[in-house]
């Protein structure tokens, strides 16, 4: 990669938080270049974007991930290319961005529309915003009684000071970005290619261990169950109600506005574990689904949205944890070791079935009773479950050693493109003399992997027009 050197003259920019910007580049107020519009579709048939905190204004059509879909879009906000679009709930964690579409966004969202056609360039514009520095101030403008439900207002937004090199610099910049972008996301496939690997995997190794056991040398039986197959003699075959119990404790309408707590919800979990680390909110401004209280022992599986095998193990004191009403809670008895039960609940015999048995196309889900009605094959003592559970730790240690390994290395790469943005929008280095070679090929395809894969869920798209 080419070493960039700096501009040869810099001043000092109006609005303190911005670093020192080139002597050449515009500053001014976001209303100088931008106001609020509020058009409203009449068919609700125009094209539906979505907005991310990674990827900007996007057709939603794009996302991997289906999404929850409203009865009708009549009195959406409409946006034209160039508008900037923001998530006025999720300013501070730069959900916005400057659209290339022309769409329909959710009516909660804010537009601003630019008073000169294309003294912007949209890609730099959604390269800037989503700075550290610019969401530091998002943050300190936006008003609410807890950070996760802080809005920023159109007033606020509109008073932000905006920088702005020439059109010429600003499509060299987004030239350079998309170049060195396209590097990075080809780098994180690669690496989320290896995670679903070594995932799939481990997976072998669970399954195995949860439907045959240890000893090779079992006699086997028929369960007479025709997803489940053949399992041990010795083993018991029972309804998951009989071994667990569902749901066995919810917040009441009574707790205390102030209690505070680590909120699980459908996007935070992965198979198998968490995806990322839990806000802590408190109850009076929490979501009405965060209910279902976790304790230490109990396995979690997602029964809305079902296609993403949400299905955690809480093997960590769970004195603050509470989960959405999105997930089915298990409560092993006393006859299942809590760690096995959570290895069943993961293997692909039974989240086969939650997905054969879930009813609806672009928002499937499955009901409780339905999900305690799966028989499930279990060792009739807790010993033998345990001995089990430690074959499969020891196995999947190297490949969970593996697996955090990569991730770490996705983290870091993420965290040198966020300083490498930065550096290049606030004209910290000159990319002016930059000329793409063989290697830096951008196709939209490519850029995609950059996304990350839960951003897409969410849970309260219907009521806050959350993306």
């Amino acid at each position: 990669m080419t070493v960039m050197s700096a501009y040869p003259n810099y001043r000092q920019p109006k609005m303190r938080w911005l670093p020192a910007v080139p002597e050449h580049w515009n500053e001014q107020r976001a209303k100088t270049f931008f106001r609020e519009v509020d058009e409203r579709s009449k068919t609700g048939q125009e094209e539906l974007l979505s907005v991310s905190h990674l990827t900007g204004v996007t057709p939603r059509s794009q996302k991997k991930v289906t999404m929850f879909k409203a009865a009708s879009y009549v009195g959406s906000k409409l946006c034209q290319p160039g508008d900037i679009v923001i998530n006025t709930l999720w300013a501070w964690m730069a959900a916005l961005g400057a659209s290339r579409h022309v769409g329909i966004v959710s009516p909660a969202y804010g537009v601003y529309r630019p008073h000169i056609t294309d003294s912007f360039n949209p890609a730099y514009l959604d390269y800037l915003l989503r700075t550290r520095a610019y969401v530091a101030e998002y943050i300190g403008r936006s008003t609410g009684i807890q950070s996760s439900r802080l809005r920023l207002y159109p007033n606020q937004f509109l008073d932000i000071a905006l920088i702005q090199p020439p059109r010429p610099e600003q499509d060299q910049i987004v030239a350079y970005l998309r170049a060195q972008d396209a590097h990075i996301a080809r780098f994180i496939k690669a690496k989320r290619d290896l995670i679903k690997l070594l995932t799939e995997q481990k997976l072998r190794i669970i399954d195995h261990a949860v439907t045959r056991g240890l000893d090779p040398s079992v006699t086997l039986k028929p369960s007479s169950i025709e997803w489940l197959g053949e399992v041990p003699e010795h083993w018991q075959v029972k309804p998951l109600k009989r071994w667990v119990r569902l749901n066995a404790s919810t917040l009441g309408e009574k707790t205390s506005p102030d209690f505070e707590f680590r909120y699980v919800d459908i996007g935070s979990v992965q198979t198998g574990r968490l995806a990322k680390e839990l806000e802590r909110i408190r109850f009076e401004s929490a979501p009405s689904r965060a209910r279902r209280v976790l304790s230490r022992g109990d396995t979690i599986i997602s029964t809305v949205r079902t296609y993403l095998k949400a299905i955690w193990y809480v093997s960590e004191d769970a004195d603050d944890l509470i989960a959405s009403t999105g997930f089915a809670v298990l409560t092993p008895g006393k006859s299942v070791e809590p760690e096995y039960l959570g290895y069943i609940i993961q293997s692909s015999a039974f989240v086969n079935r939650v997905a054969a048995n879930s009813i609806g196309i672009a928002y499937p889900a499955i009901a409780e009773t339905v999900l305690g009605r799966f028989p499930v094959a279990l060792p009739p003592t807790v010993d033998e479950q345990q001995a089990i559970v430690e074959h499969i730790k020891t196995e999947s240690t190297p490949l969970d050693e593996a697996i955090a390994r990569t991730e770490e290395e996705i983290r870091l790469i993420r965290e040198y493109r966020e300083r490498l943005i930065a550096d290049v929008v606030t004209g910290q280095v000159d990319v002016r003399g930059w000329q793409p070679g063989p290697e830096d090929v951008v196709d939209d395809a490519t850029l995609a992997a950059l996304g990350d894969e839960q951003e897409d869920v969410t849970e309260e798209e219907d009521s806050d027009g959350e993306d």
